[in-house]
């Protein structure tokens, strides 16, 4: 007789969806209205700067990535939290210079935000309209979001380093070992994470702490792992690479991430999966399972996602804690979302 051991971590949050290459409409872009070209002027940005008076709405977050709907969810979370949003913000390179309106429906809160094409024309004058928004708001207080498309992941990353700009990658994909390189050597501030959900990111965390202390404690067991996302997600999973490393410590399963996971990307798949119909185009559902050698016990971790908003405010406030860092004068430094969540820094 067959026993099972089943361990599940459900959570409903979001899923990730990258900006440059994601032209449809979801729930959050319908917030998203389009408005014709406004040239942004440093005074139009000293004077949105005199608009807030609470503290955190000193610093100006630049959310690059919109009008994709990963992006604008973290936009209105910044906003939701009280945060204020940079008046101008970078866009995919094929995508036109236009204004739109974000807002938050929960707060009522909006603000408009021209975005600019990320190629050799718009970036340069994305640093033209930085310095202006410096000079108003102050240097330290300029931040940026990423979610753009990991295509772009170290190309951006390099071009906030080289202008001073803080930010938070919340794309997935590029080369992580080189991404990582290119900022320690540049003293960049950043925080730099996979999945920004405190949920998940404190699962992780548990899961790390467990394989450095029982390291081959599942020796001899068979490691799968099925992951669902929305059809416009073009890599895999950044949490599951995180997660698999971990369990392959635990497992010493040979397993290789781009070989052996199974990756769902059309709809009738995540429907039998278990994704709700709502949810198809904006979920992150893994299920990570070890097998015994026999296959009498079976170990089961499933994470379960619908939707952006938890993603979406740990995404702004991982931009408060990287302010907080910025502002206290320490050199240039990269940050986890584990680091965030140990500092309490996740609402």
């Amino acid at each position: 007789m067959k026993s099972a051991a089943l361990i599940i971590f459900s959570a409903v949050v979001v899923g990730t969806s990258h900006g440059f290459q994601s032209p449809s409409r979801t729930s959050s872009q319908q917030q998203v209205q389009c408005h014709p070209i406004n040239k942004i002027t440093t005074s139009q940005l000293y004077m949105s700067s005199l608009n807030n008076d609470d503290d955190d709405s000193s610093l100006r977050i630049m959310v690059n990535g919109m009008p994709g709907p990963m992006a604008t969810a973290a936009a209105e979370a910044c906003l939701r939290k009280g945060l204020s949003l940079s008046p101008i913000a970078m866009t995919g390179p094929d995508i036109k210079d236009q204004t739109i309106t974000v807002t938050d429906d929960i707060t009522g809160k909006s603000a408009e935000v021209r975005l600019i094409p990320a190629n050799d024309d718009g970036r340069t004058e994305i640093i033209s309209s930085l310095s202006g928004l410096r000079e108003a708001s102050g240097k330290e207080n300029v931040l940026a979001i990423d979610y753009t498309h990991p295509s772009a992941v170290n190309d951006n990353a390099i071009f906030y380093a080289e202008n001073e700009l803080p930010f938070v990658m919340g794309t997935t994909g590029g080369d992580r070992d080189q991404l990582m390189s290119d900022m320690v050597s540049r003293d960049a501030f950043a925080v730099i994470a996979p999945n920004m959900g405190k949920q998940i990111v404190a699962m992780q965390a548990g899961l790390e702490d467990l394989a450095s202390k029982f390291p081959s404690a599942f020796d001899g067991y068979k490691l799968e792992v099925t992951e669902s996302h929305q059809k416009t997600k073009a890599d895999t999973s950044g949490t599951a690479k995180a997660v698999i490393d971990s369990l392959k410590k635990l497992s010493d399963d040979d397993f290789e991430v781009e070989r052996d996971t199974v990756l769902l990307r059309d709809d009738e798949s995540s429907l039998n999966f278990g994704v709700s119909k709502e949810a198809l185009k904006g979920h992150a559902f893994h299920t990570y399972t070890l097998t015994s050698g026999d296959g009498s016990v079976v170990f089961e971790l499933k994470h379960n996602v619908e939707g952006r908003t938890v993603y979406a405010e740990g995404t702004a406030d991982a931009v408060k804690f990287l302010g907080a860092k910025v502002a206290s004068g320490m050199k240039g430094q990269v940050f986890s979302m584990i680091d965030v969540l140990q500092a309490g820094g996740l609402d």
